[in-house]
């Protein structure tokens, strides 16, 4: 204990300065969530659509063509090519990220429907986002940061944006009764610019360059997580400075019901990856790929679909929410994910070793 003058300051014991660096080492991702929303809650207008930031470029193009730049880099194509060829995990995810999802999220909305008197516009909100298919980055990012399996959750990510362009409008049509059409050429462009050609970039620089790279070290897996906490403070100055004429009652019921149906889709999708038998790095993917949905085909539907109606921003509410959810609850999963990998991981080798 230190004493100056009257004051008395305690003195601060090294081991416990060398555990809290430690720690902040170990969850700088999850302290870097939390820093980000923070800092979009405090000053939305830098970061948010139109600002200083301009992220509508810089985070939408940029920083996901940095994403898949990296993984290009540090994959090895023959992982690549077989993830190509991994057909159950492609099955397990897109179906029930494009089938068994929907239906649930439907069955829910009748429940609600007959039950309550819940905002018929929030409830068709809510289907827009079980027809979503998966996002283009933050399951990708989450998968790498885990240790999961990347390549399965890039050839995911990029199939399920091409599927969604078609499946996703049928399935508006057949579940909720909405007449819907997509861009076709723009969205397929944006996914060629931002996901198949920095990969397909990163891919040529590892197969010339790899040996001089690795030897500089540089941490590609931390720069991805980095640039996913750029997108992470973009997404929250959005959802902060977005004037909705939603009610507190309405957001708070959504929030909840989005975590609801976050959590559900998790539990279900690991013990079908158990039942099925897949990998832990398998299952890793199909946990965060199955279960996330995509904003970047969902904000261009729903306003070429509901543009004209006033309550536009009540049915986009369930998708605004859900997006920051999936890449919070994702992230602050991280860490208890990767112990059961790992363990899961250990276990098998000592199985296999026994026999």
């Amino acid at each position: 204990v230190v004493f100056i003058g009257p004051c008395r300051f305690a003195k601060i014991d090294p081991t416990m300065r060398l555990g809290l660096g430690r720690m902040l080492r170990s969850h700088w991702f999850l302290f870097g969530i939390v820093f980000s929303i923070v800092l979009a809650w405090l000053g939305p207008e830098l970061g948010m659509k139109g600002g200083p930031l301009r992220p509508e470029y810089t985070v939408k193009y940029l920083a996901v063509a940095i994403i898949f730049f990296s993984s290009g880099i540090t994959l090895r194509t023959d992982e690549l090519k077989s993830a190509v060829f991994s057909v159950p995990l492609h099955l397990t995810i897109q179906g029930f990220s494009m089938g068994l999802f929907p239906l649930v999220m439907l069955a829910l909305v009748k429940v609600l429907r007959a039950l309550t008197s819940t905002d018929e516009n929030l409830l068709t909100g809510l289907i827009v986002v079980g027809c979503m298919p998966p996002p283009v980055s933050s399951a990708v990012i989450l998968t790498k940061a885990v240790g999961g399996n990347e390549a399965g959750a890039i050839f995911n990510s990029a199939l399920g944006s091409l599927l969604g362009i078609i499946v996703t409008p049928l399935l508006l049509l057949f579940l909720g009764g909405i007449e819907s059409s997509v861009p076709l050429f723009s969205i397929f462009m944006s996914l060629t610019g931002t996901v198949l050609f920095p990969l397909l970039l990163g891919q040529v620089v590892r197969h010339f360059y790899w040996p001089q790279i690795k030897t500089m070290g540089i941490p590609f897996s931390e720069i991805s997580s980095s640039v996913l906490l750029v997108i992470i403070y973009s997404t929250f100055c959005d959802t902060f400075a977005d004037s909705t004429s939603a009610s507190p009652q309405d957001a708070i019921f959504v929030i909840i019901f989005d975590v609801f149906c976050l959590m559900l889709s998790k539990l279900a999708v690991f013990i079908l990856a158990q039942l099925f038998s897949f990998s832990p790095r398998d299952t890793v993917c199909i946990f965060f790929c199955a279960t996330h949905k995509s904003l970047t085909l969902g904000i261009p539907l729903l306003k070429i679909v509901f543009g004209a109606q006033p309550s536009l921003s009540i049915i986009s509410l369930p998708l605004l929410v859900y997006h920051p959810t999936q890449i919070l609850l994702g992230g602050v999963l991280v860490p208890g994910v990767r112990s059961w990998m790992e363990s899961a991981e250990l276990e098998a080798a000592q199985s296999l070793q026994k026999h």
